[in-house]
């Protein structure tokens, strides 16, 4: 009586239940679940009528639509895989993915068309190019072949060890890898949501998060599970964010913490206007607990803090709220929403280990690395045994990211082990300096590194972007840290830049700080 694990047997039930529901709304454009998923059906039948079998890849390179919204139905529905590709990337990322996914469609909005033409001799293995929106000589249209389909298809036998999705890693330092996600991880990262947070049918989710990324941390199939209202942004703008919220009633959203910067630094009409009790899932990097405060003091939104990365498929721990947590000041309890917090429930089985593989103590001190293993876990790397060979060992994928545990068991990061500063022989997490520095009312974003020196080894060096109209004295940055932080701590230079530099996934790429580079441009 087993039946297999996947998002698409939450569709199935969403379509028994959720008909006439609201499900998305795409600017002008509002379908009910019944509307949806008849859409996403002419479409399954159009691929197969175009020969798109099972286990073929199909890629999209789109903002947040509801056209990409469909495929993450139409596909696996046929038993093919969801290849979504950051349409942040350059054309030669383009390339190099559909190239080494297989790819054998395309669907592209029509902002990223002309770059992808320019390419297309590239890419042979390509043979279908697919227009989601902009009518183009060469390109299937999507409207006008799905409005010409019968949404009647033949549906898969799921297999929940096969892949529904291939994500590509960001690929900062090389070429980005894909990471195989099966149907059942993103099942039981989905049912981990659920049993961990109060999403439910009275849910508007406006989608500030790219779907590309990691599957919208798997809310793609999330708030169809529970019959929620998906409402597409293209663009993670604070203004745009601000109105649609406000508009849309939104009580739901997920967004990096670069973006909650944005947000809770946006101009004071904007913040003013804002509806209160607004949840908001963060995660993609340690967000800092000055940023937590200030958008639950000043908003009145509910901020969640979750963990995971792309090869986990991706969200396995939550920064849980404990009643006793009501009994805390403002700043504390910011301060423990800032740790990555417990693991998910049937999900995966999250530890902090020492060299040696034992686990660390409960100290908030000792740090070790985060390794995860269970159901959450990716199949591996596609077409690269050496890497998954590299990452997952004895049984445990290695994360990279360096940890402490508190006594109340809950993991907090401190940094990427590549990231951590050696100065004189202690250990400097950058994360720790970053987060003091944010509390300084003239500092909107920063970055610390560890820089070369004679004497220590490395120190730190902080890239501060500064709030608007301001601009921080170095010797005030300096007295700031020093009186929050240990001295061996406190950076030793302090350089104002009108922005950092970040991955497509809104990530600062700190290897660049360290090198100097010429695209640092200065406040």
């Amino acid at each position: 009586m087993e039946t297999p694990l996947s998002p698409l047997d939450f569709a199935r039930r969403a379509r028994r239940l959720y008909a006439n529901r609201g499900a998305v709304v795409d600017g002008g454009r509002r379908f009910t679940y019944q509307e949806f998923f008849e859409r996403c059906d002419r479409w399954s039948a159009a691929l197969q009528k175009l020969g798109l079998k099972a286990g073929d890849r199909i890629a999209s390179i789109a903002p947040n639509t509801h056209a990409h919204l469909e495929s993450f139905y139409a596909v696996p529905q046929i038993g093919a895989v969801v290849v979504p590709i950051n349409f942040r990337l350059t054309a030669d990322d383009f390339a190099y993915i559909l190239n080494h996914s297989g790819a054998r469609m395309v669907c592209v909005h029509e902002d990223y068309l002309d770059t992808v033409d320019k390419i297309r001799d590239r890419v042979p293995g390509v043979e279908y190019f697919v227009a989601f929106t902009g009518k183009r000589e060469g390109w299937l249209d999507y409207e006008s072949t799905l409005a010409a389909s019968e949404p009647q298809f033949e549906p898969a036998e799921i297999d929940e060890t096969e892949m529904i999705a291939l994500n590509y890693t960001s690929g900062t330092t090389a070429n980005p890898k894909g990471v195989m996600v099966t149907h059942r991880n993103t099942a039981m990262n989905i049912m981990g949501h659920l049993m961990h947070t109060r999403i439910s049918s009275a849910d508007s989710y406006l989608w500030v998060l790219p779907m590309f990324h990691a599957n919208g941390w798997t809310f793609v199939w999330t708030m169809t599970a529970v019959g929620g209202l998906h409402v597409c942004l293209p663009k993670a703008d604070p203004k745009l964010i601000f109105e649609t919220i406000k508009h849309h009633e939104i009580t739901l959203m997920c967004a990096a913490p670069t973006v909650l910067i944005s947000i809770a630094n946006a101009p004071g009409e904007c913040r003013r206007q804002a509806p209160r009790g607004v949840r908001v899932f963060t995660a993609g990097a340690p967000p800092a607990a000055a940023t937590i405060e200030k958008v639950e003091g000043e908003l009145g939104w509910e901020i969640t803090h979750v963990y995971g990365l792309t090869e986990v498929s991706p969200i396995v721990t939550i920064s849980e709220v404990r009643p006793e947590h009501a009994l805390l000041d403002a700043r504390t309890r910011a301060s423990i929403k800032a740790r990555q917090g417990v693991e998910y429930l049937a999900n995966a089985e999250v530890r902090v280990i020492d060299d040696q593989g034992a686990e660390v103590p409960k100290d908030g001190a000792t740090m070790g690395e985060i390794v995860i293993r269970g159901n959450a876990v990716m199949k591996g790397y596609y077409n690269d045994p050496e890497a998954t060979a590299k990452a997952i060992r004895n049984g445990w994928f290695h994360s990279g990211d360096a940890a402490v545990v508190h006594r109340d068991g809950y993991i907090e990061i401190r940094d990427r082990w590549k990231d951590i500063i050696i100065s004189g022989g202690e250990n400097i997490s950058s994360v720790e300096v970053e987060g003091t520095l944010l509390r300084h009312p003239e500092v909107q974003e920063v970055a610390v590194v560890g820089m070369p020196h004679k004497k220590w080894g490395e120190t730190p060096q902080a890239f501060i972007v500064p709030r608007a109209g301001a601009s921080p004295a170095e010797a005030d940055l300096r007295t700031f840290c020093r009186e929050h932080l240990a001295h061996f701590k406190v950076p030793h230079g302090f350089t104002l830049v009108k922005e950092l530099p970040k991955t497509a996934t809104g990530k600062i790429q700190k290897y660049v700080l360290r090198g100097g580079r010429a695209n640092i441009t200065k406040q």
